[in-house]
This record gives C-alpha cells, structure tokens and sequence, in this order.
C-alpha cells in the first residue's frame, strides 16, 4: 500500500490536529508513516519549525495544515476509493 509520510515531533499541538484529521481519510487506502524530526539531526535541521509536513513519494504535499483536496487527489490517483466519511478517528488500518 503507498504511505504518506507525516514528519513531527512529540508535543507539538499542530502535529497532533494533523494526524488525527489524517487517520481517517486514509484509513484502507494508504499507509502513514510518522517520523519524529528530533529523532535525527538531518531532520531537525531540514523541518525545524515547518512541523507538520507531510510527503507523499519525496514530494511535499503539505506543511502546517492538512490538504485534505491534496490528500484525496493521492488516493484517486492511487487507485484508492474516496470516502467522504471522515467522523471517526483511530488509527489507519
């Protein structure tokens, strides 16, 4: 299944909001992979203050705030189904 990448860090208010408005639209349909930027120097200098950015194949999609038209753009060209269901919050399966 193709993943998205959400670069974040522990503690970080935005990050959190991100994922949890995340996990829902892509639940079935792609992977999420969440890397904490402090865990490594490359990444603490390259994202610093941009937290959170996620990237989907090396490209960025978005940073600070989710785009959820980015996101289900992704999915459809992913072959994934769109849903438009997005109440329920938990972790992707």
């Amino acid at each position: 299944m193709p993943a998205l990448t959400v670069y974040s860090r522990q503690g970080c208010h935005l990050c959190e909001q991100l994922i949890e408005e995340l996990l829902p639209l892509v639940r079935d349909q792609l992977d999420i992979e969440v890397i904490d930027v402090d865990s490594r120097d490359d990444w603490r200098r390259k994202y610093d203050s941009r937290v959170p950015v996620i990237e989907f194949d090396g490209q960025l999609v978005c940073e600070y705030s989710l785009d959820r038209d980015a996101i289900m753009k992704i999915i459809a060209e992913s072959g994934g189904s769109i849903s438009q269901s997005h109440d329920s919050c938990g972790p992707a399966r």
